[in-house]
């Protein structure tokens, strides 16, 4: 039997060891553009657990379970972080009111997790994160029938799901072409490996990620005080390969980076350049940072979740607050997720109460998404996440709420703000809902970025640093350069629209960090001349960090 502090202590575990591994279960992501990668995801939703559990003195292991479970639950980031949040609200289901656990308890509150997980998806995919929990669940159910101890089931169950995890490749082919394991599984089978090492007697790992298990009390310690100089959250850290053909001067990117944060280092051969910058949009220092090359190493750390980690920190002196909840006296309002602040000021500008600051670069959490609907001054609230990554973290806030919340699956920014802008103040909710969507799925999105690591997707080779060009979120083509994939994208997205029928009558360039006024007028100019003159196209300064433009055709 185990009782609630241990269960306490091998979550809290858990989150060191999977901060710890982040960067491999990042690297196993296939898509290579940059974004909210899955480690990243898992280790923060999970952290925020560890960070409750830690203030918990002796609790029982429903106390333990249902802690974690909220704590999880608000703090979801991404669809890994969620889907991992959803495993354990089922797991403190199946432990409700115990106030201890043996395997059998377990193996069966972990098939609850399954179970909740893949109601909450709309088309579950095997292969994933879902199918490691199902089968190792079922394995420990089975053994269950034989021997109940915690030691013996929790084993079965973390060599079912590393089993489980090797065989995702042969369910998800794009897996087995690019030779990797699903990220999810992997970290999945980290936390159940931690977990169990901590079943078996073994101490909390600790390290630069560490928790304290020792009961709070609500005084400032060393670390607290240090939390308080902490004026740019983000740890950012690179090295760029220099492009020969590049000839501007590192002292202007070092100027840049004094602009936007602290502690800045720029360090500099014929070869590379290397940066170190604390700032709070490590965004903003990675897209000027790839002007000069390509990245050959990225590290961005989080320096107010490692100092919460080592120790507590008062409430005043912790992130930035949250916006204040606020009565609905309005019939509607709206809720965008927007990076940049060219994009925000749009969505302010259409109409949006709240508008959270997110995107590819940082999945914001459930919880982010909650306080921005309750400082939404209406009865009922519209959300646009605007990315796929983001749409189920909105949708775990919706019972929250204590209004009434429709969350719209808009994928990408150009379908959000089609979507606002068919919104009809005098319409039902449910037209709206339909007139919205409609008006979204018309859209044709287009975006260009970078590669942020070498991959082999779709049998193409590509390499860090490459543009990208993504034709509703799928890789169209490569390119080196920015320009010309711009106007090439464009321009085979209106051929598409045509060729199905549907009209090119409006395009719209959204340019982002380190793209100038005028380079976006002349790639303005460049899709003019291959679109003709019956198609209106409109420049706007959206901000965006890491990808140079969204484009929409409508």
């Amino acid at each position: 039997m185990i009782q609630g502090n241990q269960l306490r202590d091998a979550m809290i575990s858990a989150s060191n060891v999977l901060a710890g591994q982040k960067q491999q279960v990042d690297e196993l992501n296939i898509f290579p553009v940059p974004d909210g990668d899955t480690g990243t995801n898992m280790s923060m939703t999970f952290s925020a657990a560890a960070r409750e559990l830690a203030r918990l003195g002796e609790p029982t292991i429903s106390q333990t379970a249902d802690t974690a479970s909220s704590a999880l639950l608000r703090g979801a980031r991404g669809n890994s972080g969620v889907i991992l949040s959803l495993l354990f609200r089922g797991f403190s289901k199946g432990l409700k009111g115990k106030t201890e656990a043996d395997g059998a308890d377990l193996a069966a509150a972990l098939t609850l997790g399954v179970e909740a997980a893949y109601k909450a998806v709309m088309k579950p995919t095997e292969g994933t994160i879902l199918t490691v929990a199902r089968e190792a669940a079922e394995k420990g159910v089975a053994a269950s029938k034989t021997d109940t101890s915690v030691n013996a089931i929790w084993a079965v169950i973390c060599e079912e799901a590393e089993a489980s995890l090797q065989r995702t490749p042969e369910l998800l082919p794009v897996l087995k072409k690019a030779g990797v394991v699903d990220a999810g599984g992997q970290g999945l089978c980290i936390i159940f490996r931690a977990m169990q090492d901590v079943f078996n007697g073994n101490p909390i790992v600790q390290g630069d990620t560490a928790v304290s298990t020792a009961p709070v009390q609500k005084s400032a310690s060393a670390a607290g005080s240090f939390e308080a100089d902490i004026t740019f959250t983000y740890c950012t850290e690179f090295i760029v390969a220099r492009d020969k053909a590049c000839t501007k001067d590192p002292l202007k990117l070092r100027a840049y980076l004094e602009t936007i944060g602290d502690c800045v280092v720029v360090v500099d051969d014929e070869e590379i350049i290397k940066v170190h910058v604390h700032t709070n949009d490590p965004g903003k220092a990675l897209s000027k940072g790839v002007e000069y090359g390509a990245f050959e190493t990225v590290k961005v750390e989080n320096m107010r979740i490692q100092h919460e980690n080592a120790a507590w920190i008062p409430e005043e002196e912790q992130a930035p607050a949250a916006p204040a909840r606020v009565e609905p006296d309005e019939e509607f309002g709206f809720v965008a997720v927007a990076a940049g602040d060219g994009l925000q000021a749009l969505f302010t500008d259409l109409g949006c109460s709240q508008v959270v600051s997110g995107g590819q670069t940082m999945n914001p959490s459930t919880d982010d998404i909650l306080n921005a609907i309750e400082a939404t001054p209406a009865k009922v609230v519209y959300v646009l996440p605007n990315n796929k990554n983001i749409i189920l973290a909105a949708e775990q806030a919706v019972p929250l709420a204590d209004r009434t919340v429709h969350v719209l699956p808009t994928r990408t920014i150009p379908q959000g703000v089609s979507a606002m802008l068919n919104f009809d103040p005098d319409a039902e909710v449910q037209d709206n809902l339909n007139a919205m969507m409609k008006a979204a799925d018309n859209v044709s999105s287009g975006s260009i970025t970078f590669a942020a690591r070498d991959s082999d997707y779709e049998n193409r080779a590509i390499k860090e640093g490459d543009i990208l060009a993504l034709d509703n979120g799928k890789l169209s083509f490569t390119d080196s350069s920015v320009d010309h994939a711009v106007v090439k994208l464009t321009k085979n997205m209106a051929a598409a629209r045509r060729s199905a029928g549907k009209d090119v009558a409006f395009v719209t360039l959204m340019y982002g960090e380190g793209i100038t006024e005028e380079a976006a007028n002349a790639a303005k100019e460049a899709i003019a001349a291959k679109l003709g003159n019956d198609v209106e196209i409109t420049v706007l300064a959206g901000g965006q960090p890491v990808y140079y433009y969204f484009i929409s055709i409508e």
